[in-house]
């Protein structure tokens, strides 16, 4: 009977230090933030310019259908405050942009990390200039473009931008067209959202909008087919090729660079091992993905290698 109770005494001690343990193993595992999840399964927070949400909700939609165990919860936001993400909150392990980082970006993760975020491009879009239905002024030049947003052309017509600052298109305007020159913030107006250009212009036959091609160019979306009878998509002036003097952004004009307007379309993952960001990563560079982008009118890079073979027997 005595032994018995000595044994029993005995064994709670052990099993509350058991629990000690596992309880001291689960903090230290989450103050080292251990990844939970593998490139086809889990949960992981990414940031998202926003410019780029229908062609990301499409390929978030058909990743999670192929990996049902797989949750990608996307923010829609300003390309800064993606980046602001990417660097400062450890819940981010991922965002799409129109850059890479650069070599600050980088020695900044290898000093603070003690590792580099991978990086890529896996698509190219276009910078789409949208007029009124009921407007005749189509075409436009790059040199048009700053004259009139600097005020040093002056027409009637008012400029829209999703935001006035630290949107991907805002800098895209300011270093491709305006190329150290200011805006005229007379005409130059900002809206909170890429959608929000599209019905500003919709509703006014005297602006000129600026959106994403993912917004605008799918001629298989029907709400973008809809909006099509709202808006226009104007030519660019393509200063490059004599055979198309004026193109306008499709697919083709991306491809083959006749488009003036054309920014990469990048990813940056902050995984020091294989997790859901680089399994999303992965789908978006390799075959599926790249098919979702070329459905969308996007340009598209597939993935591929090169291998030296020796064949032995003829042929």
């Amino acid at each position: 009977m005595i032994k018995k109770t000595l044994s029993c005494i005995f064994k709670i001690p052990r099993f509350i230090l058991l629990i000690g343990i596992v309880f001291t193993i689960s903090c230290n595992n989450k103050e080292k933030g251990t990844v939970t999840d593998s490139p086809t399964d889990g949960t992981i927070h990414i940031s998202v310019d926003e410019s780029y949400k229908p062609i990301i909700e499409e390929q978030i939609k058909v990743f999670e259908a192929s990996y049902p165990d797989a949750k990608i919860i996307a923010h829609y936001k300003t390309e800064a405050d993606c980046f602001k993400d990417i660097l400062n909150d450890s819940a981010t392990r991922m965002i799409i942009a129109t850059r890479g980082l650069d070599t600050r970006e980088e020695d900044y993760f290898k000093s603070k990390l003690n590792f580099v975020p991978v990086w890529g491009t896996v698509a190219s879009d276009a910078i789409v200039v949208v007029v009124n239905a009921k407007s005749n002024d189509t075409l436009f030049t790059t040199e048009r473009l700053k004259q009139q947003l600097t005020g040093a052309l002056k027409k009637n017509q008012t400029f829209i931008f999703d935001g006035l600052n630290a949107t991907s298109i805002v800098r895209f305007a300011v270093d491709s067209i305006l190329r150290g020159s200011s805006f005229d913030s007379t005409i130059v107006k900002a809206v909170k959202s890429s959608r929000e250009v599209l019905e500003y212009v919709a509703a006014d036959e005297n602006a000129v909008g600026f959106v994403g091609i993912s917004w605008i160019g799918n001629p298989e979306d029907t709400a973008q087919v809809r909006m099509l009878k709202k808006v226009k998509m104007a030519y660019i002036k393509n200063v490059k090729f004599s055979d198309s003097p004026y193109v306008k952004p499709t697919q083709l004009g991306i491809l083959s660079k006749r488009y003036p307007l054309v920014r990469g379309l990048y990813y940056i993952v902050k995984e020091k091992n294989a997790g859901l960001g680089t399994g999303f990563s992965s789908f978006l560079k390799n075959e599926r993905g790249q098919l979702i982008f070329r459905r969308a009118y996007l340009g598209h890079r597939m993935s591929f290698s090169i291998r030296k073979v020796q064949i032995n027997e003829k042929l």
